[in-house]
């Protein structure tokens, strides 16, 4: 099948290049091929985007459909990348709402918080897979995120959802370098999880909380600013910034604080430590989240 990038050449580079990664992508066609049609969970991220680059290839456009949730825990920045690569890829696109903030156990925001999203995920996947007479629903989480705390693994499994990049070994780095080969525009990606990550375990998720979220960190890219987060603690926000952007906040701090004052915090405060992943699971002894 054509997808429009060059696999063919790409893959006999590889294959000279670097023949280990060449071998787990040919896995990774072989996997997906004895699978037969797929139901692809899409965020549009780095890891979601090359599965359903790989499908196409082994399977054609007929048999694979890529399924987004959409709900206020995904920020429209995030879901308008999705709609892009899917329209460069010439990937077949649904999108789906979920309704796991309507799920006390969801809006609570434990520290298992994703089991219950992903469970809302993948049962509306099953549910379009049935409908559509797709054989497997399939997730991209990768070799790398047996290694972290992903209790969204758990609701995967239970719901019988592969997992192809991990079941081939491919690494976040690795899958970023054959992104990169076939000329995806997600390979140098940042890390996209939803809004919700923002909170601390156990501030209650709600929608105006996430809004206030999603428009602080709007305002900061507004500036110019690329690697944050902006971490919610009631009244006030924690940002956390790239080194690059510490380097030259002094001139925008200013508008910094107002654009995030806009979004309804009251204070803003400024993390010397930067951003880094897996700070949500930080112990955090400095600030101490309300609990409703």
């Amino acid at each position: 099948m054509d997808t429009g990038f060059p696999t063919g050449q790409v893959l006999a580079d590889l294959e000279c290049s670097d023949p280990r990664l060449a071998e787990k992508y040919h896995l990774l066609l072989g996997r997906l091929r004895e699978l037969g049609s797929v139901c692809i969970g899409y965020s549009g991220g780095v890891d979601s985007a090359l599965l359903a680059q790989a499908a196409l290839l082994a399977l054609g456009s007929g048999r694979v459909l890529a399924v987004t949730g959409v709900s206020a825990s995904v920020p429209e920045s995030q879901l308008q990348s999705a709609r892009d690569c899917a329209r460069l890829l010439g990937l077949p696109h649904l999108e789906v709402g979920t309704d796991e903030l309507s799920d006390p156990n969801y809006a609570a925001n434990p520290s298992n918080r994703c089991y219950f999203c992903k469970s809302e995920l993948w049962s509306q996947l099953q549910r379009v897979a049935t409908e559509r007479g797709l054989a497997w629903v399939l997730d991209g989480s990768n070799a790398d995120d047996v290694r972290e705390h992903r209790p969204g693994l758990r609701a995967a499994s239970e719901q019988a959802v592969r997992a192809p990049l991990l079941e081939v070994g491919l690494t976040k780095a690795e899958i970023r370098t054959l992104s990169h080969a076939f000329g995806l525009p997600t390979w140098d990606q940042r890390a996209a999880p939803c809004l919700a990550s923002r909170l601390p375990y156990g501030l209650a998720v709600t929608p105006e909380r996430l809004r206030q979220v999603e428009a602080a960190e709007a305002a900061l890219r507004a500036l110019g600013l690329r690697e944050l987060r902006v971490r919610h603690h009631g009244d006030a926000a924690r940002l956390e910034l790239g080194t690059a952007e510490l380097g030259r906040l002094t001139p925008i701090l200013p508008a910094v604080a107002a654009g995030v004052r806009a979004a309804g915090f009251e204070r803003v405060l400024l993390d010397v430590e930067g951003y880094r992943r897996g700070a949500l699971n930080e112990s955090l002894t400095q600030l101490q989240a309300p609990r409703a």
